[in-house]
């Protein structure tokens, strides 16, 4: 089913959440890659350009994505989640939707600290839009950098409370992201 149901995600909600999740651990792994290329690598010029443009389709996504959301809401936690849980999952999400954006918008900066606009796949470009402040792409880099690796963390930790939901609290918290129901009652 497309659309999200009272016991799991639809199939919309599901492939946006994947697809985000994979873009977003790639542009990662890619700017770790990035700093080791050297000048004379032939990947030195062309990975940077690809980074945007993924980090762009990674900023259409999330659009979409919200505008999903507000037409198809996610379904009510698991009725298992203790108050605490629900409280970190709602401060996870939401940091990461933060810090996802703040690191797209550095991005924007850093690449156009030049005054030279971002290309998205070499289909159009995003103008530059100003130059915000002294040595933007120095500072702006370096606020890219920590919130990356602060979002890896928060990925991890993501990763692993779905995991402990699924193996040690078999509750229906990770099958419910993958679009799937699990059988006998769960209580949600």
């Amino acid at each position: 089913m497309l659309k999200n149901s009272s016991d799991c995600y639809g199939l919309i909600a599901v492939l946006m959440h994947w697809l985000i999740a994979v873009l977003i651990i790639g542009l990662f792994v890619m700017g770790v890659w990035m700093r080791e290329l050297g000048y004379y690598d032939p990947w030195y010029h062309r990975a940077p350009e690809l980074h945007k443009s993924i980090g762009l389709l990674v900023l259409l996504l999330f659009a979409v994505r919200l505008c999903w959301r507000f037409y198809d809401p996610a379904p009510p936690p698991s009725q298992r989640l203790t108050r605490w849980e629900r409280v970190a999952s709602r401060i996870v999400h939401t940091s990461l939707y933060a810090l996802s954006l703040v690191i797209i918008g550095s991005g924007y900066l850093i690449a156009t600290a030049d005054n030279v606009g971002v290309s998205f796949f070499g289909w159009f470009e995003i103008p530059a839009g100003f130059t915000a402040f002294e040595h933007q792409e120095d500072r702006a880099g370096e606020i890219h950098k920590i919130l990356a690796w602060v979002t890896m963390g928060l990925v991890l930790l993501h990763t692993v409370a779905a995991l402990k939901h699924h193996y040690i609290d078999k509750d229906s918290t990770l099958v419910r992201m993958l679009g799937l129901r699990r059988r006998g009652n769960d209580s949600q």
